[in-house]
């Protein structure tokens, strides 16, 4: 609940419309675990619903960042388009809370099943925010290429050749692992002295929210790990079911016993 909470705040979205909002969603990060046409009518429920917020707040301004994106599109149409004012506003509700949500599980699912790394934090929490960012470079959130990128000119790519004009669909996350950059790369390490990772993105992609994701992981992963010091998998790791036909890779549930 915590990322929603925030998110919500943050924007200025009822959190008691919590359930509505998290459904419709699951179309904008679904690949196959939704149908076209549930994709198209989750993403009008998401944005009609945004839309009627934008309305209220032209009524009356709150002290929120929705008000704050509404009067830069009205002060400055040239600024933002309408569209994008919606769905600007639809992608960082959504992206708000999914993605935190799918990471923190993610983190402990690692963490309970290293052992060693996740004593390493008990015994010394202040490693937890740099634990975060390695945990990030670490763990795939990402389980897909979403967008094809188009080669402007012959060029030879892996030992492939890529003709101009053909699209290639590039596994952005293995760069966490690239061992020019990262010495060790498949090993859990919260003691990098360099850590570059690419788990928020990069230059103009790089993720708008990361520092509240970052602030947001380390609070809850901090919490977890000390008021629950015996926290442990309620069931083999094996029976941990996975979300499917997402854009993300994360657990549907992670049930866990102190």
């Amino acid at each position: 609940m915590l990322p929603v909470a925030v998110i919500c705040e943050l924007l200025g979205v009822p959190f008691a419309d919590r359930a509505k909002f998290q459904t419709w969603s699951e179309a904008i990060i679904s690949t196959t675990s939704l149908t076209p046409q549930q994709i198209m009518e989750y993403l009008g429920n998401l944005h009609g619903y945004i839309a009627g917020l934008i309305a209220q707040r032209r009524v009356q301004e709150t002290d929120d960042l929705l008000s704050a994106m509404v009067k830069a599109r009205d002060e400055d149409e040239d600024r933002l388009t309408e569209q994008e004012l919606v769905q600007l506003s639809a992608g960082l509700l959504a992206a708000g809370h999914e993605t935190t949500v799918t990471q923190l599980p993610n983190f402990m699912y690692v963490l309970l099943t290293n052992p060693d790394r996740l004593a390493e934090l008990r015994d010394d929490p202040a490693l937890i925010p740099a634990a975060v960012d390695e945990l990030m470079r670490y763990i795939p959130l990402g389980t897909a290429a979403a967008f094809a990128r188009y080669a402007t000119e012959d060029i030879e790519v892996g030992g492939v050749l890529v003709r101009a004009g053909e699209p290639v669909l590039g596994a952005l996350a293995s760069a966490n692992r690239d061992e020019r950059v990262f010495s060790d790369p498949d090993e859990l390490d919260f003691h990098r002295e360099s850590n570059p990772h690419l788990g928020f993105g990069h230059g103009p992609h790089h993720c708008v929210g990361a520092q509240l994701a970052r602030m947001e992981l380390q609070v809850a992963l901090h919490a977890l790990i000390t008021r629950f010091p015996k926290l442990h998998l309620a069931v083999a790791e094996q029976e941990l079911p996975w979300k499917r036909g997402m854009l993300v890779r994360g657990l549907k549930k992670l049930p866990v016993a102190w």
